[in-house]
């Protein structure tokens, strides 16, 4: 038996109908069915997208922290939280969106207990972006150091960072200093020939 993909209108109107008002937005765009809910309601509408007749979102195939502080267009809370759930069963996707409630301390709950595969992209999220997930069971650090000051992937984050590190020979470890790299302004040089590439 062949199962075909969902079209993206009928998985809309799926979707809507089970979660009724459990679900600020549902929109299609490029073939891709967007769901935005509320942070009260993220956890509960990610168990029924699990575990639905006619959602059956068995895989989280990725869950990535984004900063709209910059982003054009959008007015509304600084951090969010986009996952893109698989159903392997009924051959669909959707991607699910939902936002950090207050900028100053973003906080959204976990879904690692939902989908395991949330567990390293939250703490992802969280080093990268400064995003805490309630209930995570091991949230920390994973891809900068312990003693990393600040989230590298904030809109904010200055481009040299706060502190470097360099190898000590004289204490025989790492150690970390502020930053004493110079901002400088690069003007690239332009070289004009005559006939340049055989043009006139």
């Amino acid at each position: 038996m062949t199962v075909f993909a969902v079209n993206p209108e009928a998985l809309k109107n799926t979707l809507a109908a089970v979660l009724g008002d459990k679900v600020r937005h549902v929109g299609v765009a490029l073939g891709e069915v967007t769901m935005v809910v509320g942070a009260a309601e993220y956890l509960e509408v990610a168990q029924i997208l699990r575990d639905a007749p006619g959602c059956c979102f068995e895989q989280l195939v990725d869950l990535c922290g984004v900063d709209y502080s910059e982003y054009r267009g959008h007015e509304g809370a600084r951090f969010g939280v986009v996952l893109h759930l698989l159903s392997v069963s009924l051959n669909q996707r959707v991607r699910l969106k939902v936002f950090a409630p207050d900028d100053a301390f973003p906080l959204v709950a976990s879904v690692s207990d939902i989908w395991n595969s949330a567990n390293w992209f939250e703490r992802e999220a969280f080093d990268l972006f400064g995003i805490v997930f309630e209930g995570h069971n091991d949230l920390r650090r994973i891809l900068t150091d312990y003693g990393f000051i600040g989230h590298p992937f904030r809109k904010d984050f200055p481009l040299s960072g706060h502190v470097e590190m360099r190898y000590d020979a004289e204490s025989r470890r790492v150690v970390y200093q502020p930053v004493t790299i110079e901002p400088r302004e690069i003007t690239p040089r332009i070289i004009r020939e005559d006939n340049y590439g055989g043009l006139n």
